[in-house]
C-alpha cells in the first residue's frame, strides 16, 4: 500500500480563534464544573472588580479568573499563599488560547467538608427541637451574678469586661477560662458547662443566674469548637439561661441555635443581656418623682377629707344625757306596762277558773251516761234484726225454687234436642255417602262454596266437570255423557 494513500484527504485549515474556539467548547462541553484545590500565587485584583490569580501544586500550576459577582460573596481573606478549595470551569481565554478556570466559589480548603458537618448536625439538632422558639427561655432582668466561659486572653473577654462594668457594675462576673478554637477547645467547654452545673446543686443562691460563652471573629474552622454537638448539647443541659456570642454578626454557629439568645457579637451580649445602668438610674430617678407626687397628692387629699371629717364631728356628750334620759323614760314605762299586764292577767285566769268550775266535766259525763241509757233502750226496742232474719229466710226459699226450675227447663231442652239430632240424621245425605253411595255436584261458581246437585243425566252436557263427594273426600271427574241401560 502507498504511503500516499493513507495521508487524510487534504481540509481547509484551522485559524487560531477557530481552534481556540472548538477546544474552549471541547473543554467546557468535556469537564462541567469541578471541584480542585491548590494554593492562591500572583493574586490581582484590577479597577474592574474581577480576580485574577494561579492555582498551583507542588508539580503545576493553572491561571484562574473570578469575576466581580462571584467574588463579592467570598467570605475569608484571600491572599497569595492561600490554600483554597475551588468550584470552577474548565475553559480556554480564546484571546492568547491559555488554558484557564472560571470560578464560581472559592473557600479556604477544609471548609467544604466542615461546612458539609454543619448542615448535617444542625439539620440533626432542628429535627429534634433544641432550636424551638417554646424551650428558649427569658433572661433574668436584672442579673445579680454571670459567667463568662470563654479565653482568658481573647479580645472577647475585654470587650465583655468593658461593657459589663459600665452597663451594669452591680453584678458579680464569675470567668471561666477555656480554649475557644483548636482539638480541645470542646472538651474544655463542655467541662466549663458541667462545673457551672455542679455548682448550681451545691449552691443554687450563690450559683450564677446567667451565663455568657462565645468568642471573637475567625474562619469556619476558628470558630468550630462552637459548631461542636458537645457543647451544643451542654448548652441544651444548661439549667440557667445560655447567651452565645461567636464570631462578627455575619457568622452563624450552632451554639447561636441552641442558646436562649444569640448576639452578633460579645460586646452585643453584654448589651443584651445587663440593663443599662444610667438609663436604669434615670428611670427610678422618674419612678421615684412619680411615686412622691403620688404620695404627696394622695397626703393632700387624705388631709383634706380629715378636715371635713373632722369638721362634721360633734361632741357626743350632750346626746348620750339625751340618750339616758329616753332610756329611764323607756324604764319606767316598761315597769309600769308590766305591772298593768300582771294584774290584767290574774283578772283573767279568775274568770277562766270560774268558767271552769262550771263547766266540769264530772257533771257532763253524768248527764251524757244518763242519756246514753235511754238511747240503748230506743236502739233495743228498733233493732233491725228480726227484720233482717225474716227477709233472710225468704230469699233461701227463693233461690231454691229457682235453682230446681232452672234444672227442670235444662232436662226439657236436652231432650228435645236429641230428638232434633236424630231427625237430622235420617235426613243427611251424609248417611247415605257412608253406606257407599256418592254426591254428584258441579263445580261451584265464583264467589259460592257448594255447586248444584246433579240429579239427572241430562242435566249435565258432555265434558263439563263435576265433584263427587264420597265418604273418604271429594273426587273432580268429567261427565262424558248419559249411559243407556242394559237390556236383560
Amino acid at each position: 500500500m502507498d504511503v500516499m494513500s493513507m495521508v487524510a484527504p487534504p481540509q481547509t485549515p484551522y485559524t487560531p480563534s477557530r481552534l481556540n474556539h472548538e477546544v474552549q467548547v471541547a473543554l467546557e462541553n468535556q469537564f462541567g464544573l469541578i471541584q480542585i484545590e491548590g494554593e492562591i500565587s500572583n493574586l490581582s485584583r484590577p479597577a474592574s472588580g474581577h480576580w485574577y490569580f494561579t492555582l498551583k501544586d507542588a508539580k503545576a500550576q493553572v491561571r484562574c479568573a473570578m469575576f466581580r459577582g462571584r467574588n463579592a460573596r467570598v467570605r475569608c481573606e484571600v491572599r497569595n499563599g492561600l490554600q483554597v478549595q475551588l468550584r470552577a470551569r474548565v475553559s480556554l481565554y480564546p484571546d492568547r488560547g491559555e488554558f484557564q478556570l472560571i470560578v464560581d466559589s472559592l473557600e479556604p480548603a477544609g471548609e467544604g467538608a466542615l461546612r458539609l458537618a454543619y448542615e448535617a448536625l444542625r439539620k440533626q439538632l432542628e429535627a429534634e427541637g433544641l432550636f424551638a422558639a417554646e424551650r428558649k427561655r427569658p433572661l433574668p432582668a436584672l442579673p445579680r451574678h454571670i459567667a463568662l466561659i470563654t479565653s482568658a486572653t481573647g479580645a472577647a473577654i475585654q470587650d465583655l469586661f468593658t461593657v459589663l462594668g459600665r452597663r451594669w457594675p452591680a453584678a458579680q462576673l464569675t470567668l471561666l477560662p477555656t480554649a475557644v478554637q483548636g482539638e480541645r477547645a470542646p472538651g474544655e467547654i463542655v467541662a466549663a458547662f458541667d462545673r457551672l452545673r455542679r455548682w448550681w446543686e451545691d449552691d443554687p443562691d450563690g450559683a450564677p443566674d446567667l451565663v455568657i460563652t462565645g468568642r471573637g471573629g475567625g474562619s469556619l474552622e476558628d470558630l468550630w469548637a462552637f459548631n461542636d454537638e458537645r457543647v451544643a448539647r451542654a448548652i441544651v443541659a444548661c439549667p440557667r439561661p445560655v447567651v452565645a456570642a461567636v464570631g462578627h454578626e455575619s457568622d452563624v454557629s450552632i451554639a447561636d441555635f441552641v442558646a436562649d439568645l444569640r448576639a452578633p457579637t460579645p460586646s452585643a451580649a453584654a448589651e443584651l443581656a445587663t440593663p443599662d445602668r444610667e438609663a436604669l438610674a434615670h428611670s427610678v430617678v422618674r419612678q421615684t418623682g412619680r411615686l412622691r407626687r403620688s404620695l404627696r397628692l394622695a397626703f393632700q387629699q387624705q388631709r383634706e377629707r380629715l378636715r371635713h371629717l373632722r369638721g362634721r364631728l360633734q361632741d357626743p356628750r350632750p346626746r348620750l344625757d339625751l340618750l339616758a334620759q329616753r332610756l329611764d323614760r323607756l324604764e319606767g314605762q316598761l315597769h309600769s306596762a308590766l305591772r298593768y299586764g300582771q294584774q290584767t292577767q290574774r283578772q283573767r285566769l279568775t274568770a277562766l277558773e270560774q268558767r271552769l268550775r262550771a263547766a266540769s266535766p264530772v257533771q257532763r259525763l253524768t248527764r251524757a251516761k244518763d242519756r246514753t241509757g235511754a238511747l240503748t233502750q230506743r236502739l233495743r226496742r228498733a233493732s233491725p234484726l228480726d227484720p233482717i232474719a225474716a227477709h233472710q229466710q225468704q230469699v233461701t226459699q227463693a233461690d231454691t225454687a229457682l235453682r230446681d226450675a232452672l234444672a227442670h227447663r235444662q232436662e226439657r231442652l236436652a231432650q228435645r234436642l236429641a230428638l232434633a239430632a236424630q231427625g237430622l240424621q235420617l235426613q243427611s245425605p251424609l248417611g247415605t255417602v257412608a253406606r257407599g253411595y256418592a254426591v254428584l255436584t258441579t263445580e261451584p261458581e265464583a264467589g259460592k262454596r257448594f255447586g248444584t246437585v246433579v240429579k239427572s243425566p241430562d242435566a249435565v252436557a258432555p265434558g263439563t266437570r263435576l265433584q263427587a263427594t264420597l265418604a273418604g273426600g271429594t273426587l273432580a271427574v268429567t261427565a262424558e255423557g248419559p249411559i243407556e241401560p242394559s237390556m236383560p
